[in-house]
Formats: structure tokens, sequence, C-alpha cells
């Protein structure tokens, strides 16, 4: 039974979109109380809008005509990103973070490297971008399927119906940007957490 719904759930995984980057994660082993997973889906949802809004704002400035007022914004854009950064990093220093590792997830689940989670069958994923590093997404899931003998399959669990969308809205924004720069350049890069702020 466990095996059938471990390959329905990465059937539903390899359909949708993901992201692929290198953001900082760290897996535990995880055995939550009803009270655990409404904390996190209310703190999850919280770093989702947060994540949102810091990349609307780029977004909108990189599309907009290079007038003298424009210019002006976007200076001072630059300017409060230098302060977002220089907040972070005395909130979270790099040296607390854990290793960057390469990732491709979605709101179903998440592919790492196998030598990543611990052998315990629930888990909490930690996921840290560099928009806001010391506002992880921390994502309960469960061991899954092995994809090859270097990566494993966790999907998520006991996630909400709004921190689901969430995901799927950040996941699509994120392949959005890399199809838009991968048209730009004219090449087909695989686009690393640490180039982008995401």
């Amino acid at each position: 039974m466990q095996t059938q719904q471990d390959e329905a759930t990465w059937q539903a995984f390899s359909e949708r979109v993901t992201y692929q980057g290198q953001p900082h994660v760290s897996v535990e082993a995880f055995d939550p109380t009803p009270e655990d997973i409404a904390r996190f889906n209310e703190r999850n949802l919280h770093v989702l809008r947060s994540l949102a809004s810091l990349d609307e704002r780029r977004s909108e400035n990189a599309s907009d005509e290079d007038s003298p007022l424009m210019l002006e914004l976007q200076r001072m854009d630059s300017k409060i990103n230098v302060l977002l950064d220089i907040v972070d990093r005395l909130l979270l220093p790099v040296t607390l973070l854990p290793p960057r590792q390469p990732v491709s997830f979605n709101a179903v689940g998440l592919i790492v490297p196998a030598s990543l989670p611990p052998a315990d069958s629930r888990l909490l994923v930690r996921l840290h971008f560099d928009t806001c590093r010391a506002l992880p997404l921390e994502l309960p899931a469960q061991r899954g399927k092995a994809v090859s003998n270097d990566n494993v399959f966790l999907y998520f669990h006991a996630l909400n119906e709004m921190v689901e969308d969430g995901l799927e809205r950040f996941v699509f924004c994120h392949h959005r940007r890399k199809v838009a720069s991968t048209r730009l350049t004219g090449t087909n890069e695989t686009v690393p957490g640490s180039k982008y702020r995401v």
C-alpha cells in the first residue's frame, strides 16, 4: 500500500513544473503534533507571502522603462535591498546556514541528495532562499522512493491548501523567470540558487 502511494505521489510530482536550484537545505527527523502542523502551515504561508512580495517588486522594477523617475526608483530599491541583506545577515549569518544542496521541488515534494535526510520516515525540510535567508520554508515530509543512486524523493505531508497554492505560485514564478532569462541570453543554463535571489 505504501509503495502504491509513493508511486502515485511520484507521478503527481513528475507531472508538474519544478523549481531547480541550490538553496540552503536541511532535513531532520520530525514527529509533529497537530499543533506543530498548524504552526508550520501558518509560518510557511507568511514566508511565501514575503518571498512573493520581494519577487514582485524586483520583477516590476526590471520591466520598467529607463525614465529618470524609474532609474531613481531603481536606485532606491537597490539601497533597500542592501539594507535587507544587512538585516538578513545579522539575523542569520552565513556560517549558521546549512549547506547549499541541489534540489528540485514543487507543491507535491522534492528531490534531494540521498545522503541528506536521516533514515527516519517522517521528516522536516528547511529551505533557506537568498531573498530572505532568515525565514526558511519548513515543510513536513515523508520519505518516498529512491530516484537514483544519489537522490531520494520526499513528499510533503499535511500542508494546507493555501500553502500548496503558495508553493505552486512560487515555483511557477521561478520557472517563468528562468525561461525569460534563457530567452534573453540564448542559453540553456541551469539556474543555481546563488545566482537568483529567489
